[in-house]
């Protein structure tokens, strides 16, 4: 169960057009690829230009340096059964990506629409007991930050942090660094989330793989940032933002009213905790069911059967449905309502995709160039192994310019063509995607998005921001690329 191959990219052949005219060979490659690395990040710093455009506009800059034809590039004016570099390395990523992210994207809005969140932390928080409530809100992180974007589970559990807080008179720091490690936990490990799918794609390896993968790697790096957010949670106090519990509170009163506008009208019954684990766990069990079918199993139609509904496309399909079932035509909705929701919650995901697709073109272009081959030439002779590599290419790029999707995306397209007829495994493959997810958290600052949600969300000063947060997610990005170092070593 192999994602599906990219379109075929023309092989890399010697180029002595652009800039290698004046610097020529290896040295020239290695540096057209500094130069186009560091004109990304300019373009995404300093000039603001968005990451989708810095991205496609290096890739076209790099690919004329190195001497390719504007053929080579963009194909020809009539269409040939030729495919462009730019096509190939769009569309091969997209058409496995976008599709998962859609999916996902529209389960996880279902699944904060009809309360799913809320409940979640409710039945945990019970469960835990007020001692435990910490560990409650970061397991709470964990679970409901599998199907929904790291920021759209802050805006829904924000005030369930504030409430917590405030009824035990302790630091917001206690209650908010768990909830948010967990969170970015999911983010950087798990798909459907766009970071490891995207990798996924461009490494070609198979969704199961990365899951399993990003559960070893992701529950003892999220255990270390736990244990710091205990540690620093109570060294530094910060009363609950009053004025977010009120903003919050006018949010809920808008959601419930958008809610009642467009036909959706729950049972007062909250949803059951069963049926939020349920709907979150059934993707990931049926994509691993196939993966390992594959391996525990002989051909036949048992091993089919289970391989067809453990593909990515139908077990987030069935995952869909059944929300759409047990979350809202059984609790009141309409179908008008269902629709409503999940359009929604597509609009903002044609950015993320955007991005994506351009990190496909530059890796596209970065092989098809002999770049690729160069960068692999140089990195072997200075005898880190490509996990390390791939760790610290995706720090750098992730502390220069802020944006994870971006180094996650950027760090691929450098590194898949390192592993090329190294013949390591998936489970191998899986863990150096682990590593780059990793990477792509290290040290969230004030140039990141994130940085400045969390700060205002929970009423955080920046100094303590700097403390709390930032320190937080250098703990899970570090923890996570050991325990994916260390594995390497055995798998």
């Amino acid at each position: 169960m192999l994602l599906a191959a990219a379109p075929p990219v023309p092989p890399p052949t010697p180029h002595t057009g652009g800039l290698l005219a004046l610097i020529p060979g290896t040295a020239g490659l290695l540096t057209v690829a500094a130069l186009g690395i560091a004109l990304l990040l300019v373009l995404i710093i300093k000039v603001r230009i968005q990451p989708f455009v810095a991205l496609l506009g290096v890739s076209i800059v790099v690919g004329l340096s190195a001497g390719l034809s504007v053929t080579e590039l963009f194909g020809t004016v009539q269409k040939s059964a030729a495919v462009s570099m730019i096509e190939s390395g769009m569309g091969g990523i997209l058409g496995h990506v976008a599709i998962i992210i859609g999916l996902g994207t529209m389960l996880g809005a279902i699944l904060e629409v009809s309360g799913g969140a809320e409940v979640l932390s409710t039945r945990l928080l019970n469960l835990f007991g007020e001692k435990r409530a910490p560990l409650a809100m970061g397991v709470t992180g964990v679970v409901f930050g599998i199907p929904v974007f790291f920021d759209v589970g802050i805006f829904v559990l924000a005030p369930i942090v504030y409430a917590a807080a405030k009824r035990s008179g302790k630091s917001i720091l206690l209650y908010a660094m768990p909830l948010l490690a967990g969170l970015s936990m999911t983010h950087a490990f798990l798909p459907p989330h766009p970071g490891p799918v995207a990798a996924a794609g461009l490494f070609k390896v198979d969704l199961g793989w990365v899951i399993l993968m990003g559960v070893i790697v992701g529950v003892p790096a999220v255990l270390a940032a736990w244990a710091y957010a205990a540690w620093i949670g109570k060294r530094i106090f910060v009363d609950v933002p009053h004025d977010m519990v009120e903003a919050a509170e006018e949010a809920k009163a808008a959601v419930a009213a958008e809610q009642h506008a467009a036909g959706v009208a729950p049972r007062e019954t909250p949803v059951a905790l069963a049926t939020v684990l349920s709907i979150i766990g059934t993707p990931l069990v049926l994509i691993l069911l196939a993966t390992f079918s594959s391996i525990a199993l002989d051909p036949s139609t048992l091993r089919s059967v289970i391989e067809f509904f453990g593909h990515p496309f139908v077990a987030l399909t069935i995952a869909l449905f059944l929300a759409y079932y047990l979350l809202g035509i059984r609790r009141g909705w309409s179908r008008k309502s269902l629709e409503t929701v999940s359009t929604a919650s597509l609009k903002p995901v044609g950015n993320i995709l955007l991005v994506v697709g351009a990190g496909g073109v530059f890796g596209a272009v970065l092989k098809g160039s002999g770049i690729a081959d160069a960068l692999a030439d140089t990195f072997n002779d200075v005898g880190l192994p490509i996990i390390v590599l791939a760790w610290l290419i995706s720090v750098v790029l992730r502390v220069a310019q802020g944006s994870a999707t971006v180094a996650i995306v950027t760090t691929a397209g450098i590194v898949v063509p390192l592993v090329e007829g190294q013949d390591l495994s998936q489970a191998h493959l899986a863990l150096i995607i682990m590593a780059i997810s990793a990477g792509s958290i290290f040290a969230s600052h004030v140039n990141d998005g994130g940085f400045w949600m969390v700060a205002k969300y929970f009423g955080i000063s920046e100094r303590d921001t700097l403390k709390s947060w930032t320190v937080l997610e250098t703990v899970l990005s570090v923890a996570g690329f050991v325990v994916a170092a260390l594995l390497s070593l055995v798998i």
